[in-house]
């Protein structure tokens, strides 16, 4: 058993199910019925999650994210009406290498309930040869699986079989979505590799704010620097922001990346500490890390927020990206 799926038992163990008669209003309790009207209930933590559920669940069910866009999922708190919209699903799905570290004790004492509740990474989870480590000493998994399109892939057949399992009936329809999303993934990870292989070599290196993109970095041939760690609870110091501009004006990186769910001011500092030291570099964009677009727009799909920082990072870099246009065999 590994670190993450002993710590869920031990955390398990030591919890009771959590009471939620009382624990709401009036008011949060038809917020998050809103959601689920007409047919079983999906509820996830991140948008990245959300999608794949969406995706596989098609009509079957009623799919509600927790976290939206813009927000920071290692900060984020759960709500009174969070715990609501939890206390009323039939499935929920988590990370589950500790991504949501606030959410742990309210995912845990849902799982208590008997509620089916399941990790998307659960098929990754003892693979030690693909999962990255922090660099912060902790001995703990780095989350951002979701930045390899490969590796994410492995995320969809285990929503498709979970939901077989709940709901029998609609097995073959929920492999068959499985299926038909896998192969638009597919086509998306091929066109990354494309892309990034565009940008000149002595420029493909990649800063933003925070190190959330190693495994992107790893597939996709990029080198990768961060200025605050892997969590965004940590704070760079002021020496990790000298060294650096050292090395952007070293490897004269042409421009630097800010991100939807992370405050820009560390970035801004790089730019300015670069041009103190003679060198010009631009923001080359804003990426999404830790949380997709707003819902309904195309970045606010998993498709969309690679895309969008494919093509960005690409074309900020001096390479050639027109923007990934899937095509799916028979749709």
């Amino acid at each position: 058993m590994n670190f993450y799926n002993s710590f869920f038992v031990g955390v398990f163990i030591f919890f009771t199910p959590l009471a939620f008669v009382g624990c709401s209003d009036r008011s949060s309790d038809m917020e998050a019925s809103a959601d689920f009207a007409g047919s079983y209930r999906i509820v996830c933590t991140v948008g990245m999650i959300t999608d794949i559920a969406r995706n596989v669940a098609g009509d079957h069910a009623q799919v509600a994210g927790i976290i939206g866009e813009g927000v920071d999922p290692h900060l984020y708190k759960p709500t009174r009406g969070d715990v609501v919209k939890l206390s009323q699903a039939d499935v929920v799905f988590y990370n589950g290498l500790l991504l949501e570290g606030k959410m742990t004790d309210v995912l845990v004492r849902v799982a208590t309930t008997g509620m089916l509740v399941r990790a998307v990474t659960e098929a990754i989870l003892d693979e030690t040869d693909y999962l990255l480590e922090k660099d912060d000493g902790s001995e703990h998994t780095d989350p951002h699986v979701w930045m390899d399109v490969s590796g994410w892939l492995r995320a969809v057949p285990v929503v498709a079989e979970t939901l077989s399992e709940f709901d029998p009936e609609h097995a073959a329809d929920y492999r068959a979505n499985a299926a038909t999303y896998m192969n638009k993934l597919q086509a998306l990870d091929i066109y990354t590799k494309t892309a990034m292989a565009t940008i000149p070599e002595g420029r493909r290196v990649l800063v933003t704010a925070h190190d959330a993109f190693q495994y992107f970095g790893r597939a996709y041939g990029i080198e990768v620097r961060g200025i605050q760690g892997i969590s965004t609870e940590s704070e760079a110091g002021v020496r990790d922001l000298e060294m650096l501009v050292d090395f952007i004006v070293e490897r004269k990186v042409p421009a630097v990346f800010v991100e939807t769910s992370v405050a820009e001011k560390n970035v801004r500092a790089l730019v300015e500490g670069a041009r103190a030291r003679g060198h010009e570099v631009i923001i080359g964009g804003s990426l999404f890390s830790d949380a997709m677009g707003q819902a309904g727009t195309y970045e606010g799909s998993y498709i969309g927020m690679i895309d969008h920082n494919v093509t960005t990072i690409v074309n900020a870099l001096g390479g050639q990206a027109g923007g990934f246009r899937p095509v799916v065999s028979g749709k």
